[in-house]
């Protein structure tokens, strides 16, 4: 039977090339990024990973591969500001925006799938000696902070959980095993005592957590936010324009959702080993959590000193009942791309 993924979305077959996990490029300190040198008739690297973009009369730029001379502009954020659900490198927010709705300067993707607000920071400092002067920096992102505080703590800690996070923590706690040495008999004298091992230890037990309220969960997400947002100011001074954007997510949007998207969702949900994502995600996914979150992140921005604005009201006004934007439900059509960039330009001011 074929699904409605596969006939309404057919560049998501490609997507899950690219983001194959037997793969995925295990970083130092970023942990992972994207396949380098990838190319595909849906989306292409650089030869660190960076998703190439479009602009006028067919140029392409990336961080890492062909750099305009003079003043850039980067969007950041994570999958959805990579451009996952177009279907072609030029569909994506940064190509529309350098090509039609902001063509002042290149537009740079700096999109990094699975990110949250510690790896947007941290690919940006790790790939700064690569960019020209970079003129305005717009981080189109909000969800996955979000869904990711609703990990346990233990996979939390004080810097925020990622995605694979438990899988991390799992193969270390191996390793270590695979590290202790046997306890050795007792032995005579100060050197045979400094010389015993502590029998190994059974991997730790992780402690049952109580499900956390919605304020908890924001509190924690937007606060990782905050922080990494001054982090992000500190790094590139006062002159270069920051603006924080939360990215339009189909549950944050509008209660009704176009057609196509009822039956993407609903096959998805059937598809799923893990529950359904009202299961997993209910208590983020609405509109009024949305809105709850972003006045939180508005809070958290303006104190790093960087603009804030919720896209999803003005996108909601600017769409019709039947529009598409989904493939799923934080990434979009090309149709969405469109509508999302269009609304971004205009509402930021961006030229």
């Amino acid at each position: 039977m074929k699904l409605y993924r596969e006939t309404l979305t057919p560049q998501l077959i490609q997507y899950d090339d690219f983001d194959d996990r037997g793969e995925v490029r295990y970083l130092p300190y970023l942990m992972y990024f994207h396949r380098a040198s990838y190319r595909s008739s849906v989306i292409n690297t650089d030869r660190l990973g960076f998703r190439l973009s479009r602009g006028p009369g067919g140029q392409t730029a990336s961080a890492a591969g062909e750099v305009p001379k003079g003043p850039v502009k980067l969007l950041m954020g994570s999958s959805t500001a990579l451009g996952i659900g177009a279907t072609n490198d030029g569909a994506t927010i940064s190509s529309r925006l350098w090509s039609k709705y902001a063509p002042s300067a290149p537009w740079l993707n700096f999109g990094g799938r699975s990110h949250n607000s510690a790896q947007e920071l941290m690919l940006f400092l790790f790939h700064q000696h690569l960019l020209p002067e970079v003129e305005e920096i717009v981080i189109l992102s909000g969800l996955n902070n979000l869904a990711l505080s609703l990990l346990p703590e233990w996979q939390r800690g004080e810097d925020g959980a990622f995605f694979f996070s438990g899988e991390y923590f799992e193969a270390m706690d191996e390793l270590r095993a695979k590290a202790r040495k046997p306890a050795k008999a007792p032995a005579r004298g100060l050197t045979g005592l400094l010389a015993d091992r502590k029998p190994a230890a059974a991997a730790p037990r992780r402690p049952a957590e109580r499900k956390r309220t919605l304020p908890e969960l924001i509190d924690t997400a937007a606060g990782l936010t905050g922080r990494h947002l001054e982090s992000l100011r500190k790094l590139v001074g006062p002159d270069v324009k920051i603006t924080y954007a939360l990215q339009p997510m189909a549950p944050w949007l509008r209660e009704e959702h176009a057609p196509q998207e009822k039956l993407l969702f609903e096959e998805l949900n059937s598809l799923s080993s893990n529950g359904s994502f009202e299961e997993n995600y209910g208590i983020i996914a609405s509109i009024e959590a949305g809105r709850t979150y972003a006045e939180a992140l508005r809070v958290v921005t303006e104190k790093a000193g960087a603009r804030f604005f919720d896209l999803n009201p003005a996108v909601a006004d600017a769409i019709k009942p039947a529009d598409w934007l989904f493939v799923d439900r934080a990434h979009y059509t090309d149709e969405g791309h469109e509508i999302v960039t269009r609304v971004m330009a205009e509402t930021l001011g961006l030229s």
